[in-house]
Order: C-alpha cells, then structure tokens, then sequence
C-alpha cells in the first residue's frame, strides 16, 4: 500500500474539518433573513440594542442569533471587532 492515497484522505478530511457548516434547524432562508436584518441596523453587532432588532426582524432566537454569528464568522463572512462586535461582510454589507 502505497502513502500517496493515504495522505490525500488526511488532506481531504483536514479541509472538512475546516469548512463552515450552518447551524442545525436553522435555514438558508432564516440566514438569509438574519443577513437582511444585520444590515438593516448598520452591518455590526456589538450591544444588546443591535441583537434585538435582529432577532426581532428575522424571527430568530437569541441562540439562533448567536450560531449564525458564529457561523459568519468561520464561513469568512463576518469579521471579529477590536472592540468585541461582529461586523458582517458578505450581501448588502460587503
């Protein structure tokens, strides 16, 4: 048995393990709704006062909110804020 088929199934596995998967029970159609949303309150997220609106607009829960934030920013589609927000980077708000 040859190394070669071997190391290509790491590499393979090791580029899964990197890819962004979206949250479970939410639906491209909610995502969709929260990135409408996210932009509609100026693209970044940092307070309370920026969550509401979002979840509100988008039927979303807070944990629903915060999964497709996290899911944002491991798809590359968000990027992390010194100040501790999120903004998003992708739709109306790239």
């Amino acid at each position: 048995m040859t190394r070669k088929p071997i190391l290509c199934l790491m590499a393979a596995g090791l580029m899964l393990a990197g890819c962004a998967l979206p949250p479970d029970g939410v639906s491209r159609e909610k995502i969709a709704e929260y990135e409408a949303a996210v932009a509609s309150i100026g693209c970044v997220l940092k307070h309370e006062s920026d969550y509401l609106p979002v979840e509100l607009q988008a039927g979303l829960t807070r944990e629903q909110t915060l999964a497709i934030t996290k899911y944002q920013l491991a798809a590359d589609r968000a990027e992390s804020l010194e100040d501790g927000g999120v903004k998003l980077t992708t739709g109306a708000c790239a």
